[in-house]
């Protein structure tokens, strides 16, 4: 298992599409992808969770991710969500 922290930057923060990007970038990878974020540990590949994080510019959150393409798998997820 392997894990990253990041801090969120990602253009129009306040719009839903961020996060249907994010789950739709996740579901591309085999490993098991979670996001921790204020208290909550929220399945990545799932919209409905994905939607009760809240995710504006300057959330700290760890990404984790478990299986055989993990390290792309965080790779990709962690310059989604710092590149704006």
């Amino acid at each position: 298992m392997k894990k990253s922290e990041v801090v969120v930057n990602v253009k129009d923060d306040k719009d839903a599409r961020p996060i249907a990007f994010l789950v739709q970038t996740a579901s591309q990878f085999e490993s098991k992808i979670y996001i921790d974020c204020d208290n909550k540990h929220v399945n990545a590949k799932s919209i409905m969770g994905m939607m009760t994080l809240v995710l504006s510019n300057g959330t700290r959150l760890e990404i984790s991710a478990d299986g055989s393409d993990e390290s792309e798998a965080l790779a990709k997820l962690e310059e989604f969500l710092t590149t704006g």
